[in-house]
This record gives C-alpha cells, sequence and structure tokens, in this order.
C-alpha cells in the first residue's frame, strides 16, 4: 500500500520505523544498517522529512538523533496510515469488539521499536475468551499477511508484575 503512494522504499522505512512509535528516536548509522542502506541516501531522505517539519532533529555528541514529530499537524494522519498498513487497526479493532473484558493491549518488540520483522507481539491485559481469541488472530494474520504473537495476562498478575512485562521495548494500543 505505501509502495504506491511513496515511490521512496527507504522514505517508506524511515516513516514505518518513526511514525509506528514516536517515542523512537534513531541516529543516521544505526538505521542505515538497520534499513541496509547507504548512509548518505538515508540522510537525503532524513533531511528532506526533518526539513518539511515531520521528524525532530536532536544533536548529542557527534550523532544526530531523528524522531517523529508529533506535534506536526499531519502526525495523526501519517501514524494512522503506517498503523494501516501494518494492519494494526485491524488487530486492536477486532480484539477490542470480538473478545470480551480486556484492559490493555501492548504492541512490543520489534513493532514498539518500528520495525517490521512480520511478527507482531501483543500483550493482552484482561480476560478475553480464548476460542475467540485464537480464531480471531488467525483471520487477522491472513488480512495484514503478518504473524501475530499473543501473550493473555489477568489484571491482577499484570497490576503485580508490570515491570517485567513492560521491561521490554513496547507501546500502549488500547
Amino acid at each position: 500500500m505505501l509502495d504506491k503512494l511513496f515511490t521512496s522504499k527507504t522514505r517508506i522505512q524511515v516513516l514505518l520505523k518513526l511514525f509506528l512509535n514516536p517515542g523512537v528516536s534513531s541516529y543516521l548509522r544505526e538505521l542505515a544498517g538497520e534499513f541496509q542502506v547507504s548512509p548518505a541516501t538515508l540522510k537525503d531522505e532524513l533531511d528532506s522529512l526533518a526539513g518539511a517539519g515531520y521528524l525532530e532533529r536532536r544533536q548529542q555528541g557527534r550523532s544526530v538523533y531523528f524522531r517523529a514529530n508529533a506535534d506536526h499537524p499531519f502526525f495523526p494522519e501519517i501514524n494512522s496510515i503506517v498503523r494501516k498498513h501494518l494492519g494494526i487497526d485491524r488487530i486492536v479493532e477486532q480484539l477490542v469488539s470480538a473478545l470480551g473484558p480486556i484492559e490493555a493491549v501492548y504492541i512490543l518488540d520489534d513493532y514498539a521499536q518500528g520495525r517490521d520483522s512480520g511478527i507482531i507481539d501483543l500483550l493482552i491485559v484482561g480476560d478475553p475468551q480464548r476460542g475467540l481469541l485464537d480464531g480471531t488472530r488467525e483471520g487477522v494474520e491472513k488480512k495484514i499477511n503478518r504473524k501475530i504473537r499473543t501473550m493473555v495476562v489477568p489484571p491482577d498478575e499484570f497490576g503485580r508484575d508490570k515491570g517485567i512485562y513492560l521491561g521490554r521495548p513496547h507501546f500502549r494500543i488500547v
């Protein structure tokens, strides 16, 4: 979907990485290594997006860090497009509407860091019906062409061990 809107693969990777989780900031060489592109090519994309105000640039020592500008007027729309591209909007919509009492849903690890690894790790706080959860998960996996791994934690256990569960990269989506 995004490849039809944006012709630069590198720009798509930057948008996925930085707009999926706006708390993530990365520097040029880190992103170049992750995306397997030359720093010069990536620098052009980052400078262009930062010049338009979509990214914030912050100097720290010799490194320049970039992150999504959550205050930009188009941030909500770009974030929504990225989530739709990855299918996260479908996951959330189907989980919340079909599964019963859910207090929170977190995305963990790769996707929380803005990496599209093909496996979405979800932490679900609540007591969903397991059969419905598995059926919903399988249906969404087919639609978004990604594997979904779920971890269901009862609210009392989550409250007691929250630091353990959220000690990994995460962001809350519900």
